[in-house]
């Protein structure tokens, strides 16, 4: 008897944690319209994180489609930056389109992969980025650990450049118009929220 109790708890458990992650689905059009806005600082600012030295190299903030997650425990970024988001925008939040997008994540690394071109391939390259995000506070940790596929988040914060021990470098690009190494943007994020699409509110 036990034991099928225990069963039935991990089943429902099971249940409970893939409808929590499950993608979010909205329909055909676009759900994230506006490009990413960044702007020079006057000065830049720097943060302290343990025995990082985190200096501000660019106002930034988006609205995007979470096209997927990853979360890191083991690299050397993982104290700092424990997830990262692969996020469209513009015709890369349309369903229509990423329904042709095979997306994956992996190594600090966004992939994708068409059998053929939804949209030109140039616009899927500058309407799409991985993000490494590093939470200003607890707060943007949690809302952080619970961000789904397909969810349109809005953050903001700063394009960041950091220095620990050992000679560790870790530093933002400051384009989208970049690919592969040294192309994803590694962002302080003070605030970030859930948008629900076509009504302005947030969760």
């Amino acid at each position: 008897m036990w034991g099928r109790l225990l069963l039935l708890g991990l089943m429902l458990l099971g249940a409970f944690q893939w409808w929590s992650d499950r993608p979010v689905r909205h329909g055909p059009g676009v759900v994230a319209k506006n490009q990413p806005r960044q702007n020079p600082l006057p000065e830049r600012a720097e943060f302290k994180r343990d025995h990082y030295r985190i200096t501000a190299l660019a106002e930034f903030e988006l609205e995007a489609r979470v096209l997927g997650r990853e979360d890191y425990r083991f690299d050397a970024g993982a104290a700092l930056a424990p997830v990262d988001l692969a996020l469209g925008w513009g015709r890369m939040s349309d369903e229509t389109v990423l329904e042709h997008v095979s997306i994956s994540q992996g190594g600090r690394y966004y992939f994708w992969s068409v059998e053929r071109f939804p949209i030109p391939r140039r616009e899927m390259e500058t309407h799409s980025a991985n993000m490494h995000l590093i939470p200003a506070n607890e707060s943007v940790a949690y809302r952080l650990r619970k961000i789904r596929e397909g969810e349109v988040v809005a953050l903001r914060g700063y394009l960041v450049s950091v220095r620990g021990e050992n000679g560790f470098n870790w530093r933002s690009s400051l384009t989208r118009s970049d690919t592969g190494n040294g192309a994803c943007e590694l962002v302080w994020v003070e605030d970030l929220r859930v948008i629900r699409p076509n009504s302005g509110s947030s969760t």
